[in-house]
């Protein structure tokens, strides 16, 4: 059993060599857990604000305040277009949640989904040179109820301050409303990383999985597991993709989505679902013992144990399992792979197959932002899905174990942002033209600075590293609880 250290590279080496594969995941995932509550404390919290201009001497506050800035204050008046170029606001994001659907927590509270949202801006900085503000809103109602109206507004009322909108762990129905009515009513990307930047990143890894297994995307039999907000939208691109509609079907907790589910018609608010019930499983399979028989594909975004091993051994030859819930997958990738599934892949990075936003919201925000788009389309997503799907063949080639890049592999969100911000410019959503070449630079030496000034903070002790003693009093919680 090896010593925690703070790279963190070999998780599995941390635990005691007789734990069984179930024990071993438990461990890991308790570990992460109590390490993240102890660093938490530590750092008190994850990002903090900085300024980026240069300070040569007091009067330049006159420059940068006033009387100066009366003269920045009057141009975007006169164009507020010019705000872009004449504040943050190009390469600013907001990170919005009301935090009611926070990981498998649920429902956390208002504050409870900092640390989330927190995290989200710290990506964006670090994989794609992005800059991320955490706003974590009170949604609730006079009635004690979480009134989506409540977020359209604030999410309105700040839409002047930044060049894009992260929406993040909205409760559905709520979130269908809130992400399609401000896509429409504002003039900035609003998009909900849980919709389209899951569905994003999971069709990439589906493309790749397919050519792994020799399988095309029109002949597939697909299995959703799970109706919110990441399945709804993973099922709308992948359809768009060229997937049969007549050979997929979804399950919420109720069965099967289908023509005769007149609960979910009956429902305004389940709008998304009810296109899902028209489009797809044809024959109302409403068993996923029975829909799982011959299927080629599943994608789980349930819950822990939503996906049974008896479940996979009737699926087709080389069956592809994606068990995307977190922090606990429906299935761990041991207990699929026993169970007959050829690729198999989970939303965390400490399993083969990352499938997973942190692969996908940095790149497609840059490429948004630079091209000052004023939505993200289903297009701009299902391309960057291709981007992320061919670097990923391209950079080392793929296998069962390999479908997707790692977030390591940094060009991957220049490649990405390249392609989103071409496709915004096809679609008509872009107010300037760039080329491919300008944007996959620029946003390489962004994220480049970006990481050399976190490296430069860590050398000069400015960012403290945590003591050891924290990464082994949580592996030790760790071993007594998984054992």
């Amino acid at each position: 059993m090896k010593t925690p250290d703070l790279s963190l590279s070999d998780l599995g080496s941390y635990f005691p060599d007789d734990f069984t594969p179930e024990q071993r995941a438990k461990a890991q995932t308790i570990f992460l857990k109590e390490l993240a509550a102890s660093v938490h404390r530590f750092y008190r919290g994850k990002t903090v604000s900085m300024p980026k201009a240069g300070i040569y001497g007091f009067n330049w506050f006159n420059v940068y305040y006033t009387p100066g800035v009366s003269m920045v204050s009057t141009t975007i008046r006169d164009d507020n277009d010019a705000s872009f170029e004449l504040s943050n606001r190009g390469n600013l994001v907001a990170v919005v949640s009301d935090s009611t659907r926070v990981l498998g927590d649920g429902d956390v509270t208002p504050s409870g989904g900092l640390g989330v949202m927190e995290g989200k801006a710290f990506l964006m900085k670090y994989l794609g040179g992005v800059d991320g503000v955490a706003l974590c809103c009170n949604s609730y109602n006079k009635e004690g109820r979480h009134d989506p109206d409540k977020i359209i507004d604030f999410v309105k009322m700040l839409e002047p301050s930044f060049g894009a909108v992260n929406l993040e762990d909205i409760s559905q129905p709520n979130c269908f409303k809130v992400l399609d009515t401000l896509r429409e009513e504002c003039d900035i990307p609003v998009w909900h990383d849980d919709a389209q930047g899951t569905a994003s990143v999971t069709l990439a890894g589906l493309i790749n999985a397919l050519k792994v297994v020799g399988k095309e995307m029109k002949d597939v039999r697909v299995v959703l597991i799970g109706a919110g907000a990441a399945n709804s939208t993973i099922a709308r691109l992948i359809l768009a993709d060229g997937a049969d509609p007549e050979k997929m079907i979804v399950f919420d907790t109720k069965g099967g989505l289908h023509k005769g589910r007149d609960d979910v018609k009956a429902d305004a608010a389940f709008y998304r679902k009810w296109e899902i019930c028209e489009a797809t499983n044809p024959n109302r399979v409403d068993a996923e013992a029975e829909a799982f028989k011959g299927a080629d594909v599943v994608i789980g975004a349930s819950q822990p144990g939503a996906i049974k091993p008896e479940w996979i051994k009737t699926m087709a030859p080389k069956a592809i399992v994606f068990a995307c819930a977190n922090p606990v997958p429906e299935i761990y990738p041991y207990a699929a792979k026993e169970a007959g599934a050829y690729v198999v892949a989970t939303g965390r990075g400490d399993f083969p197959n990352q499938v997973n936003n942190s692969i996908g919201f940095p790149g497609i925000l840059k490429g948004a932002l630079m091209v000052r788009a004023r939505k993200i389309t289903d297009e701009m997503a299902i391309a960057a899905a291709h981007a992320v799907a061919k670097f990923a063949e391209e950079k080392k080639g793929i296998n069962a174990d390999h479908i997707m890049p790692t977030m390591q592999e940094t060009e991957v969100f220049a490649a990405e942002a390249a392609d989103v911000a071409m496709q915004a410019m096809k679609d008509g959503v872009a107010r300037v033209e760039l080329t491919w070449d300008h944007v996959y630079k620029t946003t390489l030496a962004d994220i480049q600075e970006a990481r050399s000034i976190i490296d430069l903070l860590q050398k000069n002790d400015f960012i403290k590293a945590p003591d050891l003693r924290m990464l082994e009093e949580a592996r030790d919680k760790a071993v007594a609880a998984a054992k």
